[in-house]
């Protein structure tokens, strides 16, 4: 199977935020190649949320290019097998944690945003750190930082906060 044809059914599966559900699948419909970053209407991409329960804490990245803290994430490459063993890459590349898992259950949210190459039609999970995790910085990331479920509103995004709060409400 495809990549493009696996981000379809994940997105057929996602039964939230329908709308936007609906936007995602159109683009893939129109576009053949809307997985990859070369797609200048957009492209479909895939980011991890790292979390240490336990701790009731996110790991979040000090974004090089976009100077924001978010979550882990990034564009689809060929050799990923499926949306989520994209955002299980990202997200094990930019924090440095081996060992991260995926929440069950499919993706967390959606979100669109306009970057700098093109819009993103984020696909987001979830991933567990393993006990006693320790990150370390990519070249992609200015900082690395673990925050408190209750701080991350004061340093990210509104896009952030509700992926955390769909992440608590999965757990």
């Amino acid at each position: 199977m495809s990549l493009h044809d696996d981000a379809v059914l994940v997105l057929k599966r996602y039964e939230d935020q329908e709308e936007l559900r609906q936007t995602y699948l159109d683009h893939l419909a129109a576009q053949p190649a809307g997985m990859w970053k070369s797609c200048a209407d957009g492209h479909i991409t895939a980011s991890a949320l790292v979390i240490d329960p336990e701790r009731g804490r996110v790991l979040l990245t000090l974004h090089r290019k976009m100077r924001m803290w978010l979550q882990m994430g990034g564009h689809c490459e060929p050799g990923d097998a499926s949306l989520a063993a994209a955002a299980l890459r990202e997200g094990t590349e930019e924090s440095g944690i081996d060992g991260l898992s995926l929440l069950p259950g499919g993706p967390v949210r959606l979100d669109r945003h306009l970057t700098p190459c093109a819009w993103h039609l984020d696909v987001q999970y979830a991933a567990l750190a393993p006990a006693g995790a320790v990150a370390a910085i990519s070249d992609e990331s200015l900082d690395l930082r673990w925050f408190g479920y209750d701080e991350v509103a004061e340093v990210a995004d509104e896009s952030v906060v509700r992926l955390v709060a769909a992440t608590r409400d999965r757990l």
